[in-house]
């Protein structure tokens, strides 16, 4: 089963990973945005965000191979890039509108957490981060994937992906 993270940032989702990676023993595709954001900066174009999306896809591809018949965790992918530029641009370049889901299960975190601060991060207001759950929900929606929704703090957001997962 491949089981991609979803949703704004500072939505626990790198840290549900970590802990679905380890209760599961799977592999957990880290997000390539950060790494992309921690070397050239958070004030990126549309191409950028294209290449993000493609190399993201990449990783993910080749871990669901190594997988096999095996869990995996993707931190995230294209569908939730796509969201990042119509946050950032009112539209989505067509490779990403065009971006087929990678997943089996798309687990929606919910902006029930205190947004943190780490550097990278840009949408802090709540209004922002409603609005980019509201597109994150939407895209999965418009592409008819199996998507759960994940809310709750600590143990109980862990609870809810598992219980998902099932």
């Amino acid at each position: 089963m491949k089981i991609c993270l979803h949703g704004a940032e500072s939505t626990g989702k790198s840290t549900l990973g970590g802990q679905l990676s380890a209760h599961f023993g799977c592999e957990l595709v880290p997000e390539y945005g950060r790494s992309y954001c921690q070397v050239h900066g958070t004030a990126i174009d549309m191409a950028a965000l294209v290449h993000i999306g493609q190399v993201q896809d990449a990783l993910n591809l080749e871990s669901a191979m190594r997988a096999r018949e095996g869990r995996v965790v993707f931190d995230t992918d294209s569908l939730i890039t796509s969201v990042w530029a119509q946050m950032m641009f009112g539209k989505a370049d067509p490779w990403l509108a065009a971006s087929e889901p990678v997943a089996d299960l798309y687990l929606l975190m919910d902006v029930d957490l205190p947004f943190v601060d780490d550097g990278l991060r840009v949408y802090q207001k709540p209004e922002d981060r409603q609005r980019f759950f509201d597109l994150s929900k939407a895209v999965l929606e418009e592409r008819s994937v199996r998507w759960a929704l994940v809310s709750g703090d600590g143990q109980a957001r862990l609870e809810a992906a598992l219980e998902a997962i099932g």
